[in-house]
């Protein structure tokens, strides 16, 4: 029996972007069972009553989509008792150590380069696409997982929006969540107490310049565009959500129903 927690979100002091998917309407009138799968940013920073909180949630697995680079930025996911971790790196849209020192650095100059003019949202519709396109091993994985065992379950990245959300926004897919639902809750990372927090080092004059906050908005924004890419590369590739599921993903009709029965009311 999984906890059916509070409606109203909780104040985690070292978690940004924590919420219970729980609720999200079905295209044939279901809706996703509270206390089944949550979402948020990474676990590393966790205060000892965030730990006490996630503990409480009665959690089988959680999933960290973070790379080694991520981790060693961040450091590792605190510790739940009886809880299984498992680690499975996604690409990052903003990935690469050179890049984020120059976010840390504010290096306007090289920012300009790489994100000015519209290049900034280019990177990210093409990383969605790319992480739908090229990573159906690890979608198959989680998928697979929740079917069999790994329920309740919480998905994080670093902030929790891209590697987290799409591999969220793919569960749903499965579950027959409605497209606009999906879109809603994956929108709900822009709010201002679940964005990531950006260190920068204080040594550059334009650290902290509005510019440079206007260039690195696309990276930090969860858009609807970015989730619209994904879905358009599903339909491109494999002509449609249940293929893609069979076919890209290698979930079976009993799998998927196992998945909608252990995670559907």
């Amino acid at each position: 029996m999984t906890q059916q927690i509070p409606s109203t979100e909780p104040e985690l002091a070292g978690v940004r972007n924590f919420r219970d998917v729980g609720g999200l309407p079905t295209v044939d009138g279901r809706r996703v069972r509270h206390g089944v799968l949550f979402r948020s940013g990474h676990l590393a920073h966790a205060t000892t009553e965030d730990a006490v909180f996630l503990s409480s949630l009665g959690l089988h697995t959680i999933f960290d989509f973070r790379n080694a680079a991520d981790q060693k930025l961040e450091g590792p996911d605190v510790a739940l008792p009886g809880v299984r971790n498992v680690n499975l790196p996604l690409s990052d849209p903003a990935d690469g150590a050179e890049f984020w020192k120059m976010v840390r650095d504010g290096d306007l100059d090289q920012l300009r380069s790489i994100l000015a003019d519209g290049q900034g949202a280019d990177r990210m519709v093409h990383s969605y696409r790319t992480i739908i396109k090229e990573r159906t091993a690890e979608h198959a994985q989680v998928l697979r997982s929740l079917a069999e065992d790994s329920v309740p379950a919480l998905m994080h990245c670093a902030a929790g929006k891209d590697r987290a959300g799409l591999s969220v926004a793919v569960t749903l897919l499965a579950l027959g969540v409605e497209r606009e639902a999906i879109v809603e809750d994956y929108l709900k990372s822009n709010a201002k107490h679940r964005r990531y927090k950006v260190y920068r080092s204080g040594g550059s004059d334009s650290a902290y310049s509005p510019e440079v906050m206007e260039l690195l908005s696309p990276l930090f924004d969860a858009r609807a565009e970015y989730l619209s890419a994904a879905f358009d590369t599903v339909e491109e590739t494999w002509g449609g959500v249940d293929t893609y599921l069979e076919r890209g993903l290698g979930l079976t009709a009993g799998a998927r129903e196992r998945l909608r029965s252990r995670m559907l009311d």
